[in-house]
């Protein structure tokens, strides 16, 4: 599945308030660091934030990881799974 096809999937399910899993290579661009692979087993999608809110908004995905009920973000480009399929970069 490709990064825009599994990113169009997630905000169909968040739009009809259902969950799913996905995984992600994480990255801190401020530190210059990654905590490497995080796997969410229950998420939504929140409203995407505006450019003036995060300088990189475009690229950004706002979620709620259900288990822990913390919001998160993650780069579009380093999602890996979704739903248990592989997402390549394309």
């Amino acid at each position: 599945m490709k990064v825009f096809e599994a990113i169009k999937e997630m905000r169909r399910l968040s739009a009809e308030n259902k969950s799913f899993g996905f995984s992600f290579m994480s990255c801190n661009l401020t530190n210059q660091s990654s905590e490497g692979v995080i796997t969410v087993r229950k998420a939504r999608l929140l409203k995407r934030e505006s450019i003036k809110h995060h300088k990189n908004a475009e690229i950004v995905e706002a979620y709620i990881d259900l288990d822990t009920m913390e919001s998160r973000r993650f780069y579009q480009p380093l999602l890996m799974s979704f739903n248990g399929e592989k997402v390549v970069l394309q």
